[in-house]
């Protein structure tokens, strides 16, 4: 999956790659478990937990799968470009999707019949 990084986050990311003093071949975001070399997803999923319920909200509610979700569904209101969605979530069909972002079908026809290629 392809995402852009805004200035304040490449900029925090590049602060801790200089405290960690990463090289290039190590993992951003290490393991604290010696037999992986990286953060787990299950890792990571609690971190997001934590800070949701940290700023108030439901973890049950919000966590890694919501966000990544939202991003795709809000490029797709704002552009009605399903296309790019597809390839921002890398997406190999179409149809991915479109059941991804639960659009109905007709929606997607409507907005390919008024796309020019």
């Amino acid at each position: 999956m392809q995402f852009e990084i805004t200035e304040p986050t490449r900029t925090a990311v590049a602060a801790w790659i200089a405290k960690a003093q990463l090289q290039p071949d190590q993992y951003l975001f290490p393991s604290r478990i010696h037999e992986s070399p990286h953060l787990s997803t299950r890792q990571y999923a609690r971190i997001v937990d934590t800070w949701v319920a940290s700023i108030g909200l439901d973890p049950k509610v919000y966590g890694t799968h919501t966000m990544r979700r939202t991003k795709a569904t809000l490029i797709y209101r704002r552009t009605k470009n399903i296309r790019a969605v597809q390839l921002l979530l890398g997406n190999t069909k179409l149809e991915s999707s479109v059941r991804y972002l639960g659009i109905e079908v007709d929606d997607a026809l409507e907005i390919a019949e008024q796309t020019e290629v």
